[in-house]
C-alpha cells in the first residue's frame, strides 16, 4: 500500500512542497510559490541590510503549494498523506504575543517591518552582535563556545535585541520570540503558546546559544547584563529542544481543511533548510554537504566520540542531533554565493530598467548571464583575471564578521565583463575552500563533497571551478528539491513508517546525477591564486 508524505521547504524567495512516496522516495508531485510581498520588495531596505518577511506570506503560500501538489498528484492522494515536516531559513525569528501570534498579523502592526520575521540575511544587528561577543569573552561561561566562538548578527539574540531597542511599540507588545521553523509546526498542530510550543534543537543550538551544558539558553543574568530589555524573555522561552525526528502532534481539522488533506497526519519538529537538505542529499559522517543557493551552508556530521573535547572555532556551531539525530552536526557557510552572481547580473543590466518592459528585461538578463558564463569559460587562467573576495554580504565563516565588505583587485582598462564574472566565481570558490581548510585545521577531516541547491544543478561552470579550487571531486545530488526531500524523510519518520531517520534515508535516497573532477593543472594554478586571495582577505 502506498504511503505518502509531504516535505515543505521555506526558502529565501519561495516555498516548495513535494509529495513523496515514503516507501521508495519517488516524487509524486510538487509545487512552488513565491512570497508575494517579498517579490514586490516590501519591507526590505538593501542599503540598510534590512530584510523582513510578512508571516501572512508563509501562511498563504503554504496553503497554495500543498493544494497545488495534491491536485497534481493521483486522485485520492490527499487521503493517504501520513506526515508533514518542515525546513525554513534561519535564523529567522519574529516577536509574538502571549498566544504566539506574530505581531505583524495584528492590525496595528501589519505594515511594521519590526513586527515581521527577520530574515536570515538581515544584518541590521551588527552592533548588537559585537556587544554579545564582548560580553561572552569576559563572562565566566562562554555561551558562544559551541557556536564557533563568535556570535553573528544573522542570529536570533542580536536581531531581537536590535528590534527591542529600535521600536518601542513592538517592545511593549512583544511577549516572546519564535523561530520560523518552530512556528510552522506549531500552527498546524494548534499549539502556538510560546512557553509550550516545541522548539527546534537545530535552531536553538546553532543560533540561540542553547546547550545542555548550560542548562538551556544563556542565563537571565547574562541576558539582562547584555541589556535590561531582555529581562523576562528567558523565562518566557524554553529549556528543552527537539531534533527533527520528533513528532510535534497531528494536523488539526482547521488546517486539514485548508490544505485539502484528510485522515491523521503526523507533524514533525522543524529545522533549518541546510540541515534538512543535508539529509535529503545523503550526508554521511565527514561528508561536507554544500547547500548552494543565494548563500551557502556547509554541513558536516561526526560521531560523538570523535568530537569529544573539540570546539571548532569560527564556524556556525556544533550541535547534538541538529542534522542527523545521534551525530554531532557542524555548520559553516558563506553569506553570499549565488547572490554575488545575481548582484553582478543586476548591475551590468541596470540600463534595461529604463529601456525595456519587465518581460523583455527578464529575457535579456537571462541571456546576459548565459553569455557571461559562456565567455568566461573560454578565458585563460592567468593574471588578466582580477582577484576578489566573496564578502558581498559580510562573512559567515570562517570567523563571522558581517561588517566586512568585498574587494576586487587587479582591475585594468582591459578588464571586461566576462573577466570580472570569472573573478567573482573564483572568489566564491576560494571562500568555500577556506571553510574546508578551517575544518581540517581544527582536526575535523573532510571526506567527500556533496552539493545540492540551484547553483549546483544549474551551473557546470561554477561547479568545475569549485572542484578545481578545492582540488576534490564534487558529487551533485539527483534530487531537484533536496531540502524538501529531506523534510519528507523526516515526515516519514515521525509518521512511524520508519524507525529512525537512517532507515528513511536508505529507503528514500535519490543518489547523484553528476560528478565534477578537479583538473590537476588548474588545481595547481588555483593553489597559488588562493594564497593571493588569503592575503587580500586579511
Amino acid at each position: 500500500m502506498e504511503k505518502y508524505v509531504i516535505g515543505l521547504d521555506f526558502g529565501t524567495d519561495s516555498v516548495r512542497a513535494v509529495i513523496v512516496n515514503a516507501l521508495n522516495g519517488k516524487e509524486i508531485s510538487s509545487a512552488v510559490a513565491w512570497y508575494p510581498r517579498w517579490k514586490q520588495g516590501l519591507f526590505c531596505d538593501p542599503l540598510k541590510n534590512q530584510y523582513r518577511q510578512h508571516p501572512q506570506d508563509y501562511l498563504d503560500t503554504m496553503i497554495q503549494v500543498v493544494r497545488e501538489a495534491v491536485s497534481a498528484a493521483p486522485e485520492g492522494t490527499g487521503n493517504k498523506v501520513a506526515g508533514i515536516s518542515f525546513d525554513t531559513t534561519g535564523s529567522t525569528p519574529v516577536f509574538v504575543d502571549r498566544e504566539g501570534t506574530p505581531l505583524a498579523l495584528k492590525p496595528e502592526f501589519c505594515d511594521n517591518p519590526n513586527a515581521m520575521f527577520i530574515l536570515w540575511k538581515d544584518h541590521t544587528a551588527i552592533a548588537e552582535a559585537a556587544e554579545i561577543n564582548a560580553l561572552c569573552s569576559k563572562w565566566p561561561i562562554d555561551y558562544s563556545k559551541f557556536e564557533g566562538g563568535i556570535y553573528s548578527s544573522e542570529w536570533v539574540w542580536a536581531k531581537t535585541l536590535h528590534v527591542l531597542r529600535a521600536d518601542e511599540e513592538v517592545r511593549k507588545a512583544a511577549w516572546s520570540w519564535v523561530e520560523h521553523c518552530d512556528w510552522m509546526p506549531a500552527i498546524l498542530t494548534g499549539n502556538t503558546v510560546p512557553e509550550t510550543l516545541i522548539r527546534s534543537r537545530c535552531a536553538a543550538g546553532h543560533k540561540a546559544m542553547w546547550h545542555e551544558e548550560f542548562g538551556g539558553l544563556p542565563s537571565e543574568e547574562f541576558l539582562v547584563t547584555l541589556d535590561p530589555l531582555l529581562a523576562l524573555f528567558r523565562r518566557r522561552l524554553f529549556t528543552k529542544t527537539y531534533p527533527a525526528d520528533y513528532k510535534v502532534g497531528t494536523l488539526v481539522p482547521e488546517w486539514a481543511e485548508k490544505l485539502g488533506l484528510t485522515g491523521e497526519v503526523s507533524i514533525g519538529a522543524g529545522a533549518f533548510d541546510a540541515h534538512i537538505g543535508a539529509v535529503g542529499g545523503g550526508i554521511k559522517p565527514y561528508s561536507l554537504l554544500r547547500v548552494m543557493g543565494t548563500s551557502t551552508c556547509d554541513m558536516l556530521v561526526a560521531p560523538y566520540g570523535d568530537m569529544e573535547g573539540k570546539l571548532v572555532r569560527g564556524i556556525c556551531g556544533q550541535v547534538d542531533g541538529s542534522v542527523v539525530p545521534g551525530l554531532i552536526g557542524l555548520e559553516a557557510g558563506q553569506s553570499a554565493f549565488g547572490d554575488v552572481y545575481a548582484w553582478f547580473k543586476k548591475m551590468i543590466s541596470w540600463p534595461l530598467q529604463f529601456l525595456a518592459d519587465d518581460e523583455e528585461r527578464n529575457r535579456i538578463t537571462d541571456i546576459i548571464l548565459s553569455k557571461l558564463t559562456e565567455q568566461a569559460s573560454l578565458l585563460p587562467d592567468d593574471e588578466s583575471i582580477p582577484i576578489a573576495t566573496d564578502w558581498f554580504n559580510g562573512r559567515r565563516t570562517p570567523d563571522a564578521d558581517q561588517s566586512v565588505t568585498a574587494t576586487i583587485s587587479g582591475l585594468t582598462l582591459g578588464t571586461d565583463a566576462p573577466m570580472l564574472f570569472k573573478s567573482l566565481v573564483e572568489a566564491t570558490a576560494f571562500g568555500s575552500r577556506a571553510i574546508a581548510e578551517r575544518f581540517k585545521e581544527e582536526g575535523v577531516p573532510v571526506g567527500e563533497v556533496i552539493a545540492i541547491g540551484g547553483v549546483a544543478k544549474k551551473s557546470p561552470f561554477v561547479m568545475q571551478i569549485l572542484a578545481d579550487v578545492m582540488n576534490t571531486e564534487i558529487k551533485v545530488a539527483s534530487a531537484d528539491q533536496a531540502c524538501a526531500l529531506g523534510a519528507a524523510m523526516f515526515a516519514a519518520t515521525v509518521a512511524g513508517i520508519y524507525a529512525n531517520i537512517g532507515e528513511a534515508m536508505t529507503a528514500m535516497e535519490q543518489g547523484f546525477d553528476a560528478v565534477y573532477y578537479p583538473d590537476p593543472v588548474k588545481a595547481a594554478y588555483y593553489d597559488l591564486k588562493y594564497q593571493k586571495y588569503k592575503a587580500l582577505a586579511v
